[in-house]
């Protein structure tokens, strides 16, 4: 782990945003580097390495989407998303674009920080990793999760997954059969599921499936449960 403290890009073309922001993040420790528009974020994001990335859909040049479209296309870094109340689109298009979290505005300070935290402890970077995580690898059928290199193989190919994929995948494969909430897997990988919409989690499992399964519609792996949630594949789905 870097001795460095973690670092944050934060895009948005509003200064006033940017030093409400930035002073709390600062505060906690973390450097800040400041993005007014998309374009750039991206020229930003090229100069250094970021521990997390911050971006407002609405800026010039360059909109926030696009923005996250073209970092996930080259990194797995974590991305928060900043949307407006009434922009539903919004959210759901930056969680299939790649971005990680999402938080509407208006928002808390506290809400804010509490994000960045859990972004940044889903990366490893603000905390150790607690005591008992297990690095086993988990392998099942044709699928290969390795913990501690973040790294899932699936009918011999190596596949990419963002970081709260991952840790939806692996909650999942580490319990087979067990039956997950949205609300436990809102908890499981974000600390809690206050502020958070369940479907959510909805738009990463069908990420998973399009990536992991033959088939999305038939899969071998990740299952629904109607009416309660998802589980993921064990002995009696031969």
């Amino acid at each position: 782990m870097s001795d460095r403290p973690p670092r944050i890009l934060l895009a948005d073309d509003e200064q006033a945003i940017q030093t409400l922001l930035s002073y709390p993040l600062q505060k906690d420790g973390y450097e800040v580097v400041r993005a007014s528009d998309g374009r750039e974020a991206l020229a930003r994001f090229g100069e250094q390495t970021f521990d997390l990335v911050v971006l407002d859909v609405m800026m010039p040049r360059m909109d926030g989407l696009e923005v996250c479209r073209k970092l996930r296309a080259r990194s797995s870094v974590p991305i928060i998303m900043l949307t407006a109340k009434a922009d539903e689109i919004d959210k759901v298009l930056g969680l299939e674009l790649g971005a990680d979290d999402y938080i509407t505005k208006p928002f808390s300070m506290r809400e804010f920080r509490s994000r960045v935290k859990a972004a940044l402890r889903r990366a490893g970077m603000s905390q150790p990793a607690e005591d008992g995580d297990d690095d086993a690898v988990v392998a099942t059928h044709e699928l290969r999760i390795d913990p501690a290199k973040r790294a899932v193989e699936v009918r011999g190919a190596t596949i990419t997954l963002t970081f709260v994929e991952f840790e939806i995948l692996l909650a999942l494969a580490r319990s087979p059969g067990r039956v997950f909430t949205r609300d436990m897997l809102l908890t499981r990988i974000w600390g809690d599921s206050a502020y958070r919409d369940p479907r959510t989690i909805d738009v990463h499992i069908r990420h998973l499936r399009e990536k992991l399964e033959t088939e999305a519609k038939e899969p071998e792996y990740l299952f629904t449960v109607r009416g309660v949630g998802y589980r993921f594949r064990d002995t009696s789905d031969q």
